[in-house]
């Protein structure tokens, strides 16, 4: 888990998994670039069209609400440690 937070391109993921984190990275610092050929590379690995429907709207939520927790200064709860600290 701590290999695909740090940099999923070098994880030990499954060329299908990394075909969705570069379509995740995509939608989220370059949502103005996507295109069908974007959607076609997914399909390629054998994402159907509900698969990425699903993951477009996972990818987009998070994209949406860690928007607004910063904007609203969220912090995180006591309970939730980060990345990296002993015990996660």
């Amino acid at each position: 888990m701590h290999a695909i937070a740090q940099d999923w391109r070098s994880a030990p993921l499954t060329e299908a998994d990394k075909a969705l984190c570069a379509y995740a990275a995509k939608l989220t610092h370059q949502q103005h670039d996507m295109a069908p050929s974007d959607l076609d590379a997914l399909r390629a690995l054998g994402f159907d069209d509900r698969a990425i429907h699903d993951a477009t709207q996972v990818i987009a939520y998070f994209n949406y609400i860690t928007r607004i927790a910063d904007s609203l200064g969220v912090e995180p709860e006591d309970f939730i440690q980060p990345w990296g600290v002993a015990g996660d």
